[in-house]
């Protein structure tokens, strides 16, 4: 057995692992056919529509399909096996478990805890919708697989490990899950050498998911069944001590890039104060603390956050301030006496801040086809941004927060018009969810849906012809600021998915269920259009340069090489040696 380095850090998980779960439906629910959503529902019969029902079912698949380490007996993905099972080894830990990132092999802990936290915080709003589309049980399985693991990966108060994988090994990699190559280093940050941000984030998660499985909701009570006070505890605890970590005044507080320079290429954080608020917020939720509310308005009063809202800041893995304010607000008008004296209008900063999204009046822009768009922020991710600033438009609404009627009907039809474009309302038809309509992406950016080990890197658009796997529920990057969507294998910028960029979704489409939605737009769509609109040539992006004869564009890191194989040198050509090393240097923020 793999020593845990401390006491406490083993009772803690045993508590965590031990606990019960919700029995799993059995026989387990598995993806419709893509063709499910090219038919309009009958009339709701109550029991919520049966198109968002499938589509929130396909993204809580999604993440079981991106599982990492051993899997279980109830694992519904036939083509998936255990992988990375040896992980941690190098630091005689247990790392195995948790999820893989992206498209590829490798475990970031900051984008993976934004991620469960947000996901755990729609749930702390419209939890009702996990009911009706008789999910619950799967949010469950889904959030401990994710929450357990990053226990393992907090094995001692000061410890957090950041990453898992080594990324050079993991880009010259391209195949299927027993293929994966080793060594797979582990990278932690500690006392002598911190993080706060990515301490305090995953503090955040702990304790959005505490309060989750606590019922301390801020909208509708927690989904049926899902309670327990054993396991909510354990992760308060959890969230507590790295909250501690983060602001000890005996260890600097630094990114935590400064102290592991490996997560700097894919996940760079640009500052901490963010996640310090956002997880005191939080903990102040989950533990019914009047002391940490008031320390998240000082860091948001003191250490300019507000500031990032009149910047128009995006909500994303690396920049929660709209977040903290809108969380902020959530928990003064349900638990105001948590709130007191804080001395912040949170909702004139959100007021303004979500003005200036729906007029169009801030740097953000709509493309002709009426994508939200933020320079910088969307430039290797389109949808993210809208659909981060859709679940907060809709949540803000929602609740009540909004200055007037008038301001919450344009903040959901700002908001739906963004979840409309998603789901096909653009210039391309495409419904950019894989699986769940026949003009989805069918070339989604994953080495796990590719297939076999190893394929060609060098030519991975077109060996395998077609992917092996349909990645149900994988949300892609999205199209360019022109709205042109290529559907290729190498362009990542487009194609890849990721944890995070499935977290709003899950979000929008419980609220969709909860609300009463009608069908989702992509009923509309006539199979086959977007091959009739899918654009010629190639894309002008940080992925390929092959398009960008004439664009005043800058290109991200390109090397421009040869790879050195077991047997000897291969020299590609310059035909595609942009294919074989661009599309893995992902740089999710510009």
């Amino acid at each position: 057995m793999i020593p845990l380095r401390s006491a406490v850090a083993s009772s803690l998980l045993l508590a965590s692992l031990g606990a019960a779960q919700l029995p799993l439906p059995n026989p387990p629910w598995v993806p419709l056919n893509a063709t499910f959503g090219t038919h309009p529902s009958n009339p709701s019969d109550g029991s919520g529509n049966p198109h968002w029902t499938n589509f929130l079912e396909n993204t809580l698949y999604f993440y079981e399909e991106q599982r990492s380490g051993k899997l279980p007996v109830t694992n519904r993905v036939p083509w998936r096996n255990d992988s990375a099972t040896d992980d941690g080894r190098d630091v005689g830990l247990d790392l195995s478990g948790g999820y893989y990132d992206a498209g590829d092999y490798i475990k970031y802990t900051f984008p993976m805890s934004f991620s469960v936290m947000s996901i755990c915080w729609g749930a702390l709003d419209y939890g009702k919708g996990y009911d009706l589309a008789n999910q619950t049980a799967y949010l469950d399985d889904m959030l401990r697989w994710s929450l357990d693991w990053l226990m393992k990966a907090h094995p001692d108060p000061n410890t957090l490990y950041v990453q898992v994988g080594d990324a050079d090994l993991d880009n010259a990699y391209w195949g299927g899950d027993r293929g994966i190559p080793t060594p797979r280093t582990s990278y932690a940050i500690n006392s002598t050498s911190p993080g706060t941000d990515a301490a305090a984030q995953a503090a955040a998660a702990f304790a959005a998911c505490s309060a989750l499985y606590n019922n301390r909701t801020l909208s509708q009570p927690a989904p049926n069944g899902i309670t327990s006070t054993s396991y909510a505890s354990t992760l308060l605890q959890h969230a507590q001590q790295l909250y501690n970590f983060a602001t000890n005044s005996s260890v600097p507080q630094v990114t935590y890039q400064a102290s592991e320079p490996s997560v700097a290429d894919a996940y760079a954080s640009s500052g901490f104060q963010d996640e310090l608020a956002i997880a005191a917020l939080f903990i102040s939720l989950a533990g019914n603390s009047s002391d940490a509310y008031p320390q998240a308005s000082q860091v948001y009063r003191k250490q300019g956050l507000s500031k990032h809202l009149e910047d128009d800041a995006v909500f994303n893995w690396d920049e929660k301030s709209p977040g903290v304010a809108l969380l902020a607000a959530q928990i003064a008008q349900k638990y105001p006496e948590l709130a007191n004296g804080t001395g912040v209008d949170w909702k004139s900063d959100l007021n303004n801040y979500f003005d200036r999204i729906v007029s169009n009046s801030g740097r953000s822009f709509l493309t002709s086809g009426g994508l939200l768009y933020y320079p910088g922020d969307s430039d290797d991710a389109t949808l993210n941004p809208a659909l981060n600033a859709a679940m907060l438009l809709l949540r803000y609404a929602d609740s009540g927060l909004a200055s007037s009627s008038e301001k919450q009907s344009a903040y959901r039809q700002f908001a739906q018009s963004q979840i409309d474009y998603f789901l096909g309302n653009n210039p391309m038809t495409v419904q950019y969810m894989v699986g769940v309509h026949p003009n989805a992406p069918s070339n989604p950016h994953s080495a796990l849906a590719t297939g076999a080990t190893p394929q060609d890197i060098a030519n991975i658009d077109t060996v395998p012809e077609h992917e092996a796997y349909v990645l149900y529920g994988g949300v892609v990057g999205g199209p360019n600021d022109d709205d042109l969507f290529w559907d290729l294998r190498s362009d990542w910028v487009e194609s890849e998915v990721g944890l995070d960029y499935v977290a709003p979704v899950v979000t929008i489409a419980a609220r969709e269920l909860v609300s009463g939605a009608g069908d989702p737009w992509y009923t509309q769509l006539q199979a086959g259009s977007y091959e009739e609109r899918r654009p010629g040539g190639q894309p002008c992006d940080a992925a390929i340069s092959a398009g960008c004869r004439g664009h005043d564009w800058r290109v991200g890191k390109i090397v421009m090489g040869a790879l050195v194989g077991v047997t000897g040198l291969v020299v590609l050509s310059l035909g595609t040696v942009w294919m074989v090393l661009a599309y893995r240097n992902r740089i999710r923020k510009i």
